[in-house]
Formats: C-alpha cells, structure tokens, sequence
C-alpha cells in the first residue's frame, strides 16, 4: 500500500535539527537521513538552507501534529527541556491542543488522542513524549481544495474527515492511505476527529483557507517546505501545488 513516505524541511542547521527532533521530540534516526517514529508515520528529511525560515500565513506547508495520549504530560516535558509550549486547551470540536515550535521556527502542533475531559484512566510510560506520541498529521493549505482532491482520490487515498471551522475562515480536510473506514459514515461528524488523531499511520491533512489567493513558497534553498514523497504508487505522481513527489 502506498504512504506518505518522506516529509523535507529544508533548514539552516540541518544536524540541530536532527538531534531535537530525536533528543526532545523521541524520534530515532532511521538510517536513510530521515528521523521519525518509524512504522507507518512519515519520517522528515533535513536539507540544507541558504537562510532562515520566515513562516507566512499564506505558505503552502503549515506543520506537523503529533498525537499523544496525555497531552498535559507533553507540554510539561517539553519546557522542562527549555522549548517554549502553550498551554494545552480543546479548541472548539477540533481536538485538545498544544502549540511549539522547534528551534527554526516550524509550528509542532501537539493533538490529545482525546478531546479534554473525555480521557480514559490508562498508564503510559513517562518517559516518552507526552506517554507515547507519533507523527500524526502533516498539514498543508490550499487555496481550492476542489482542485487537489481528484488527485488524492486517484492516487487511492481515503477520506477520513472535514471538519468546518467557521469562525475561523477555513475548513480542515483529512486524507490517507488506508482501507480503515471512520466509525461514523458521516464524513463530517464530530466523533470521526478523535479516531483519526489516533490512527498508527500518518494522515496529510489539507487547510483550505476561503480567503486564501494562492499558496507561497520559499525559492529554491531558502528555508521551508521542500515536498512529501509518497512511497508504493508505481506511476509518477505530479502536484505542483503539494510538490508531491513519488
């Protein structure tokens, strides 16, 4: 089946990268210049940039979201390693969240496996992220989702979730390489959300912002969004807009 294989970042200091991302984050490194949790997620490849990461609302790669089982336990971690973390806060019907950054500026979004208040009693291991955490989602935006998703549809990827957010202007959709089907056949109902966070493989998740023109991009070797490759689809895969590669 095929996957979302890699995700590069290309970055000013490429090895610092690399040991936050396994030091503070619990990634290993996979062997092949990637770091990730390994299984079914996305591993994240560092290349080299001529300057830094200047993010903008409007760029086309937004960030990473790893889900954990206690959420709480992964903010705390994390500042007690020194990275600054917002307080975790359920965020509408979307999920139970928490914001950081890492040390060139990408957002990492952490996501509870559960909506706050609802958490099971259940142990997890203290000494991993946030109990056990894995790279959850990779979010990229668009300006006209009708335009990409005969595209992911084709390449076999299965929809999972949208969710509306109104208020917000923007509205959240959630593909992935999977023969899994939601609990609810209502693509759009509320208790779809949880059950993807906790999915053990990596879901690409698409913001399509009403008000967005066009998506931005960092020329060539400046910092940013380089691509995903997605592995076991034996045609080549072209989508200037996602600079989706296979």
């Amino acid at each position: 089946m095929a996957g979302i294989d890699t995700l590069t970042l290309v970055v000013v200091d490429p090895d610092a990268q690399r040991r936050f991302y396994c030091d503070v984050l619990g990634m290993s490194d996979q062997g092949d210049g990637r770091v990730g949790y390994g299984g079914l997620e996305t591993g994240i490849r560092f290349g080299k940039a001529a300057k830094p990461y200047e993010p903008k609302d409007t760029d086309l790669y937004w960030k990473i979201a790893l889900s954990v089982p206690n959420i709480d336990l992964a903010v705390s971690q994390l500042r007690a390693r020194g990275v600054p973390c917002s307080e975790s806060r359920q965020f509408r019907d979307v999920g139970y969240l928490a914001k950081a950054v890492d040390p060139e500026g990408f957002t990492i979004e952490l996501i509870d496996h559960w909506f706050q208040g609802e958490q099971p009693e259940i142990t997890v291991d203290r000494s991993r992220l946030g109990g056990g955490a894995h790279l959850s989602l990779v979010t990229l935006r668009t300006a006209d989702i009708s335009a990409i998703e005969p595209d992911l549809l084709g390449w076999g990827m299965t929809p999972l979730s949208i969710q509306t957010v109104e208020p917000f202007g923007f509205t959240l959709y959630f593909y992935a390489f999977t023969d899994e089907v939601p609990p609810n056949a209502d693509i759009r109902a509320v208790e779809n959300r949880t059950w993807v966070y906790q999915r053990p493989y990596t879901v690409l998740e698409i913001q399509h912002v009403d008000a967005l023109r066009s998506e931005t991009h960092p020329a060539h070797l400046a910092a940013g969004y380089a691509g995903l490759t997605i592995g076991g689809i034996s045609n080549n895969v072209h989508l200037e807009r996602l600079r989706i590669r296979g």
